[in-house]
C-alpha cells in the first residue's frame, strides 16, 4: 500500500529543498571567490611604490606595460583559436545535416476522405452538419460552351464604332483626325 504525501508536506519538503539549495550556492560563491584571491595571491606579488624615485617608477611602469602586452597577445591568440573552433564546429554540424538530410522519400498514397470525414477528424465530436460539396457546383454543359465559341472576324474598320466603348474616345479621335485634314 502506498502512503501520499499530503500538499503540505510537498510544499514543507519543496522549500526546505530550496533552502538548502541557497546555501550550497552561497558556499559555492564563497568558495569561488576565496579560491580566486589565494590565487592571485600566489600569481601577482603586491606593488611597493612608496620611496621610489621616477626612474625607477619608469622602469616599474615599462615592465607592467610589457606583462600587459604579452598577456594581450596570449588572450587575442586564444580568442582566434576560439573563433577557429567555433568556425569548424559550425562547418561540421552543416556537413552532418548535409549527409543527415539525403535519405529516401516513401512514395505517398492518395487516401480519399470525404468532406465530412475531414470535418470530423479537424474539428471532433462538434462536427454535426455533413456538407456536399458537389452539390453547389455549377454544372456546364459541352454544348453551352460551344456555342460561345465562335466569333466572327471580320473588318475591323467596319466595327471601330462599336468597339470604341466610350462615345467621348470616338469624339477626341475624330477631333485629332480632322486638323490634319484641313
Amino acid at each position: 500500500r502506498k502512503s501520499k504525501i499530503t500538499a503540505s508536506r510537498k510544499l514543507l519538503l519543496k522549500s526546505l529543498m530550496l533552502a538548502k539549495a541557497k546555501e550550497e550556492w552561497d558556499q559555492e560563491i564563497v568558495d569561488k571567490q576565496s579560491e580566486k584571491e589565494r590565487y592571485l595571491a600566489e600569481r601577482v606579488t603586491p606593488l611597493h611604490t612608496s620611496g621610489l624615485s621616477l626612474s625607477q617608477l619608469q622602469d616599474l611602469c615599462r615592465e607592467l606595460h610589457e606583462k600587459v602586452e604579452i598577456v594581450d597577445e596570449e588572450r587575442y591568440d586564444i580568442e582566434a583559436k576560439c573563433n577557429h573552433n567555433t568556425r569548424e564546429i559550425k562547418d561540421l554540424k552543416i556537413k552532418v545535416l548535409d549527409l543527415r538530410g539525403k535519405f529516401k522519400r516513401p512514395p505517398l498514397r492518395r487516401v480519399r476522405v470525404s468532406a465530412d470525414a475531414m470535418l470530423r477528424a479537424l474539428l471532433g465530436s462538434k462536427h454535426k452538419v455533413s456538407m456536399d460539396l458537389r452539390a453547389n457546383l455549377k454544372s456546364v454543359k459541352k454544348e453551352d460552351t460551344e456555342k460561345e465559341r465562335p466569333v466572327e472576324v471580320g473588318d475591323w474598320r467596319k466595327n471601330v464604332e462599336a468597339m470604341s466603348g466610350m462615345e467621348g474616345r470616338k469624339k477626341m479621335f475624330d477631333a485629332a483626325k480632322s486638323p490634319t485634314g484641313q
